[in-house]
């Protein structure tokens, strides 16, 4: 064996190289401390704020004029109201202060007593009955008609919308000049008209006014689902006629379940918008024949301004609002859990 190289072994005795010393190696550099170490810790009051204002306090700005609008008319007006259906509450003149005593339930329970009260939330019963399904099926079906049409699509949007931006004083003008005694329909139907006349049938007037909000609602439903449905992807359908599925089959495999979100939508703005009904019943018939066409919302404009019972009216508006807000969630848990 042969002996090692000098130069070899001072290489690696001195870990240097023998052509001369060796510059001493540098030390690695200190990791460098994170920003957020270097950073103070912001006060608890700075973080209270924050938690409460957000990063951007200026949209609270924006949004400021809004939220005092929604306070005064919808928020305030609301609470008040609620104190008056506890309270034995009257009108009376300004300047004049007299004790308005708590009563609990009495006015709950004198309402609910009433015979129209109780009929008037049937009629309103009738018309949801009337109102939210032939809603939902003729706006998905004309909604699904202008989706597949190539030509006068634009026409007949705006066709399905005007009657919605239509003021309703406007729109009822037509209806009566319709189904009134002497109006259009009944000369066209001529011995099969009914008698008494559409307005003047207990057994047809609800039904009549069911039918008059679903044509002027229509057209902005109509919009709601035609949005959704350019959203569901054509490969979809055809995917489904590709695998033999009928035009019925994959609406129904297809379409049906893309637009579930704007149904459940749709049947809540239904909801909300029949509790609403007044102006419909006050226009054509005044809540007749005999209460056939009376409204919780009518009732409440009797009872409050022409019969003076603003406490009474404030218990019907109260048991409005909880049954369309139970209605509500109820459709809205039935949709999720389908």
């Amino acid at each position: 064996m042969t002996a090692p190289h000098p130069h070899r072994q001072e290489e690696r005795a001195g870990g240097g190289s023998p052509s001369g010393p060796q510059l001493p190696r540098s030390a690695p550099p200190a990791p460098r401390a994170s920003a957020r170490a270097g950073r103070q810790p912001r006060p608890r009051r700075a973080q209270r704020l924050e938690r409460w204002l957000g990063r951007h306090p200026f949209g609270l700005a924006l949004t400021a004029p809004y939220t005092i609008f929604v306070l005064v008319v919808f928020a305030i007006p609301f609470g008040f109201g609620v104190w008056m259906a506890f309270h034995d509450y009257f009108f009376t003149a300004p300047g004049v202060s007299v004790p308005h005593p708590f009563v609990g339930f009495d006015n709950f329970t004198a309402v609910l007593g009433d015979g129209d009260t109780r009929r008037a939330f049937r009629n309103l019963v009738v018309f949801m009955a009337i109102n939210i399904p032939l809603t939902v099926v003729l706006a998905l079906s004309l909604a699904a008609a202008l989706n597949t049409a190539t030509r006068w699509r634009v026409f007949f949007r705006v066709s399905y919308y005007v009657p919605y931006v239509t003021a309703s004083v406007a729109t009822l003008a037509v209806w009566l000049f319709l189904f009134n005694g002497s109006g259009a329909v009944n000369h066209a139907l001529g011995a099969w008209a009914p008698d008494p006349s559409w307005l003047a049938n207990k057994h047809l007037v609800m039904p009549l006014i069911a039918l008059y909000v679903t044509w002027k609602q229509l057209g902005f439903y109509v919009l709601l689902y035609l949005a959704a449905l350019q959203n569901v992807p054509r490969e979809l359908h055809e995917a489904a006629l590709t695998d033999g599925a009928g035009r019925w089959q994959a609406f129904r495999a297809v379409t049906l379940p893309a637009v579930r979100p704007v149904t459940s939508l749709v049947i809540l703005l239904s909801l909300i918008t029949s509790g609403q009904i007044f102006t419909e019943p006050f226009l054509l018939t005044g809540g007749g024949p005999n209460g056939a066409s009376l409204t919780p919302a009518l009732l409440i404009y009797q009872r409050g301004l022409e019969q003076g019972e603003p406490d009474a009216a404030a218990a019907i508006g109260l048991i409005l609002v909880s049954a369309v807000l139970i209605l509500a969630t109820v459709s809205r848990r039935v949709m999720e859990r389908n």
